[in-house]
């Protein structure tokens, strides 16, 4: 063997040991996967703390609007940024809100009532200033009557997680003409003075429904839930697990926009189940109530 021929074969035995594209022998840097999955879940929370969050209704306090199951999304920006704004309530309560703006009368706010880490859905019904009251079930603002027209029954489906008992809602348990069991609930539409309408569930006298006049102090919000005899709202104080009165501002959340899906609580771990659970025409519902616009309707 010539002394060429033996140095192109140490040439290429060299050449089959090397890596191919080094790729062979290259480590995983750990350091840089962790760096990426932290920058990862801090974009994620920036997100849900500063611009966006999913939220999952898990109270009836809000029918005929929201069920039980609902999944909706909420915008953390409208009314500016305060302590609660943090997907995770850790920060201490801090006055004031940064970029702050006050709701409007009708919007779906997400508020965490003082001393709480809970979050709560409720209607905004009163605004700093404003007088309100509740005399047999009928809203009083600022010395007058919020207009509400009776509305032809909600059947709402009977499901696991929608399931009229009858403590709740005695008598409201029927048969639908399809022989599937339904909710019938009475339904009234309010229009409070911006203009705004809303369809509210009242089934007759309940403790909520007399609340003597109070003037909603500053940089606070009078809220409520549209379920009017089934919402720990605003009318009750905490220790019935109320927001005990007019809330703080510092206390909003965000504000609800629309629905993205809603499960029937059919669901198991069995992935076979989940697409069964879905209840059908609940996605892309908006949360903004109508504008009945009036003549001389305050904006």
């Amino acid at each position: 063997m010539s002394g060429n021929e033996l140095a192109l074969n140490e040439e290429q035995a060299a050449s089959a040991d090397a890596p191919v594209d080094g790729v062979a022998g290259r480590r995983t840097d750990w350091w840089a996967e962790a760096r990426g999955i932290f920058w990862l879940v801090l974009a994620v929370l920036g997100f849900h703390s500063f611009v966006a969050k999913p939220f999952y209704i898990p109270s009836e306090s809000m029918l005929p609007g929201l069920e039980i199951g609902d999944r909706l999304v909420v915008t953390k920006y409208p009314y500016g940024y305060s302590f609660v704004s943090p997907t995770f309530h850790i920060l201490p309560f801090i006055h004031g809100r940064l970029f702050g703006r006050l709701p409007e009368r009708g919007d779906v706010v997400i508020v965490t009532p003082p001393g709480s880490g809970t979050d709560y859905i409720k209607r905004v019904i009163a605004l700093p200033g404003d007088r309100i009251a509740v005399h047999g079930g009928i809203v009083f603002l600022n010395g007058a009557p919020v207009p509400r027209v009776r509305m032809p029954d909600r059947m709402v489906p009977i499901d696991a997680n929608t399931q009229c008992k009858d403590e709740e809602y005695p008598g409201l348990r029927t048969q639908g003409d399809d022989g599937k069991p339904y909710c019938r609930l009475p339904i009234y539409r309010e229009t409070l003075p911006n203009g705004r309408a809303y369809d509210t569930v009242d089934r007759g006298w309940s403790p909520g429904d007399d609340y003597a006049e109070i003037r909603v102090p500053k940089d606070h919000v009078f809220l409520m839930g549209d379920n009017r005899d089934n919402s720990a709202d605003s009318r009750f104080s905490t220790a019935l697990n109320g927001l005990g009165g007019p809330v703080p501002w510092e206390n909003l959340g965000g504000r609800a926009e629309f629905t993205t899906f809603s499960l029937d609580g059919s669901a198991t771990w069995n992935p076979l189940t989940w697409f069964g659970s879905f209840r059908p025409g609940r996605a892309g519902l908006s949360l903004h109530p109508a504008r009945e616009d009036k003549p001389g309707a305050a904006r």
